[in-house]
């Protein structure tokens, strides 16, 4: 009888000793010694995704994941994506992972104003995408974050960039304010991008704005340097002072030497441009001129703006800039 006694207890506890290893192998520290990335692709079961998480280290044996996930796991389906697993995470929180979704998050980030050639660059350089895709049309893109898996493709990604686009252009067109100097959208898509080019401060989009649809309206030249610039880089930076004969230069973006809008965008603008030209400030300004603080100084007439410039130049003199 004590003989069955005490094989009853050994056999106690190595059952509670065997409990313990396997709650261990599920909630205990992972093989892995590095961060790992484990692509679960789409339609993948649990049972690929455990030989592929055997295979990069982050378990030490597949079909134990798959019984011990069987055993202890909620039984939700596991999700498709790129996740990123630390170091000697637990079996159990690698499951909790996969279910959840969390995937790794890869963005390709188009900054207002970017110009297209930019953003062209942003996508060939944006790890994870696929293809090759041309420079999309200026102005065709909007500017923001975008999200992206590893495999998708960059043509898919330039495709949501010109749909975000399309979509913001034609909910904000359909709120423009009446009598404004632009008559349809693409019109407005190429103002603001000059707008986005003549000023990186927020306040004084609207005001910007406004001096352009002024003079579109009396006839006089925008004369904006951006559009000087842009038939010659396609909007990367110039480097350099604007030349005197490229101010005289009719290329159909020059606004020194034709009226009115050059024939297109010169960058991708914001929704703050577009929103400004679509409802530009109350004023008859007609000129703006550096203020030496980073903004302008705005004026109605073409004397308080020679006064103004003269500032200007003083500012710059003193600064050893002239």
């Amino acid at each position: 009888m004590r003989k069955l006694g005490c094989l009853a207890l050994i056999a106690c506890v190595a059952a509670v000793v065997a409990l313990f290893l396997v709650v261990q192998g599920w909630g205990g520290a992972g093989p892995a010694s590095r961060t790992l990335t484990i692509v679960v692709p789409q339609g993948a079961s649990l049972t690929s995704a455990a030989t592929a998480l055997e295979r990069e280290g982050a378990i030490r044996s597949a079909s134990r994941f798959r019984l011990l996930a069987r055993v202890f796991g909620s039984g939700e389906p596991i999700k498709a994506g790129e996740y990123r697993v630390p170091p000697h995470t637990s079996a159990s929180d690698i499951l909790k992972l996969l279910q959840g979704g969390k995937t790794l998050q890869r963005l390709v980030v188009v900054p207002e104003g970017y110009p297209s050639v930019l953003v062209h660059d942003a996508l060939a350089k944006a790890d994870g995408l696929t293809g090759t895709v041309p420079v999309p049309a200026e102005g065709s893109v909007l500017p923001d974050s975008y999200a992206f898996q590893r495999g998708d493709t960059r043509v898919q990604t330039v495709a949501r960039m010109q749909r975000a686009m399309r979509d913001y252009l034609a909910a904000a067109w359909a709120r423009r304010k009446p009598g404004i100097a632009v008559t349809t959208p693409e019109q407005a898509i190429t103002l603001a991008s000059i707008v986005e080019k003549e000023t990186g401060k927020p306040s004084e989009r609207r005001m910007v704005a406004a001096v352009y649809g002024n003079r579109l309206r009396v006839g006089m030249p925008l004369q904006a340097d951006p559009t000087v610039i842009y038939p010659l880089t396609k909007g990367r930076p110039l480097g350099r002072r604007i030349l005197r004969s490229e101010l005289q230069a009719k290329n159909g973006y020059n606004t020194y030497a034709e009226r009115g809008l050059p024939r297109g965008p010169i960058a991708n603008p914001g929704r703050a441009s577009i929103d400004a030209v679509l409802d530009p400030a109350q004023s008859s300004a007609l000129y703006f001129v550096a203020d030496g603080t980073g903004g302008h100084v705005f004026a109605n007439t073409l004397a308080e703006h020679n006064a103004n410039v003269r500032k200007w130049y003083a500012i710059r003199r003193a600064r050893g800039e002239m």
